[in-house]
């Protein structure tokens, strides 16, 4: 039988599959193979943890699609995804981690089962979870098939949201607005960051009364002091230390979608040069939101926040952000749209960004970043609703 709660509508689920057959389409691809789990998940509704082992969705132009995975993980399927029970395959233990064997022989004898031996069949090449030996067995396994590079295909349809993801992403937001709170009214000097990332997690996963949490894409990211010029460290057993800042970078998560929230805590009275850089991001953040307009270009955004960094001698040599929706570890974009000076992708109604332009700067860093929604007519909406400043605590 389908899901048994299932997160959208059947009438969803036929929009999205409608959306991946018309690009199969104009591309040439008979049959597509998705590995993505956030791509799984979008086009059938299959969660689970189970992304470290070979598993996919098989999409056809004619009929349902089929859920692919291992022997123990297909109950998980049949009780997570839209199709019927008939479409779940599975494959036996012994494939696992096998030097005789490799799961996507099994996959090729489903697909020549079908018809699809010497047929185009689209494949995530460049992709986490589809490995270079996957690719070469199933080149080996089906000599007269052409391979076409499919990588990204279905995040790019992902990259415009329909109102019902829209519900699951602001109470992503919700929760990402709680955990910031939590870090503020608790961060003091002196306090162990592995306790201080123990209540973000317990702020994380119990959400709201009408949200609770999932586990996020990425971890809590919470350097402080000269580590801050780094942009991805996690947490450790060291005490929060006053006059030192240390940006968090979170995010609420329901139901696979994120809202990234980033602020930074400085403990004391801030250097002179943060409060500069502070208010040069603020004014640059402003900007890129006014700029943040269907019509316009992800580049635009980034030179609108440019202009207030360069007038402060602030010089970014990362890109400001990118889309963000439904993930699974280990990021929560979706892998497509950079907001940079070069990306000329027309802004539609209904896209959403992690409009991130962190500082990470020699031996200090800041970040305030916001999720935002593209929209029709004005600038762009922000999903969370907490001041755009650093959180100073004397």
């Amino acid at each position: 039988m389908p899901g048994l709660d299932l997160p959208f509508t059947r009438a969803e689920y036929d929009r999205r599959l409608a959306l991946i057959r018309g690009d199969m389409d104009a591309r040439g691809i008979d049959v597509l193979f998705l590995e993505d789990p956030s791509n799984m998940a979008w086009s059938t509704g299959y969660d689970g943890w189970s992304f470290y082992v070979h598993q996919g969705v098989i999409v056809f132009l004619d009929e349902d699609p089929i859920w692919w995975g291992r022997r123990q993980d297909a109950n998980g399927a049949r009780r997570t995804v839209w199709m019927d029970d008939d479409r779940v395959c599975a494959y036996a233990d012994n494939f696992i981690q096998s030097t005789e064997r490799h799961p996507m022989q099994d996959l090729a004898r489903l697909l020549a089962s079908k018809g699809y031996s010497s047929k185009r069949i689209g494949v995530e090449l460049e992709n986490y979870y589809f490995s270079a030996k996957a690719y070469l067995t199933l080149r080996e396994e089906l000599p007269n098939a052409e391979f076409l590079d499919a990588t990204s295909l279905v995040n790019w349809l992902r990259a415009v949201k329909s109102d019902e993801e829209l519900v699951f992403m602001r109470k992503a937001a919700r929760i990402s607005q709680k955990i910031m709170d939590g870090v503020f009214e608790r961060v003091v000097p002196g306090m162990r960051k592995a306790d201080l990332v123990a209540e973000i997690y317990a702020d994380a996963i119990r959400g709201l009364d009408d949200a609770w949490g999932d586990y996020p894409a990425i971890v809590p990211l919470l350097p402080s002091g000269a580590d801050a010029s780094a942009p991805h460290l996690t947490w450790d057993g060291r005490f929060m230390q006053e006059g030192e800042a240390t940006f968090f970078e979170l995010s609420g998560c329901f139901r696979r979608y994120h809202a990234p929230l980033c602020r930074t805590v400085f403990l004391g009275k801030p250097p002179q040069y943060i409060l500069d850089a502070e208010k040069a991001l603020v004014e640059g953040l402003e900007a890129g939101l006014e700029a943040a307009r269907a019509g316009n270009t992800a580049g635009d955004i980034a030179r609108a926040l440019a202009k207030p960094l360069e007038a402060a001698g602030i010089e970014r040599g990362a890109r400001a952000g990118y889309p963000i929706g439904i993930s699974y570890p280990p990021d929560w974009g979706e892998r497509t749209i950079s907001i940079r000076d070069e990306d000329t992708t027309v802004l539609k109604p209904g896209m959403t960004f992690h409009f991130m332009p962190g500082l990470w700067m020699d031996g200090w860093g800041l970040e305030i970043t916001e999720s935002i929604l593209i929209r029709e007519g004005s600038r762009a909406e922000c999903l969370c609703n907490r001041p755009r400043e650093l959180f100073v605590k004397p």
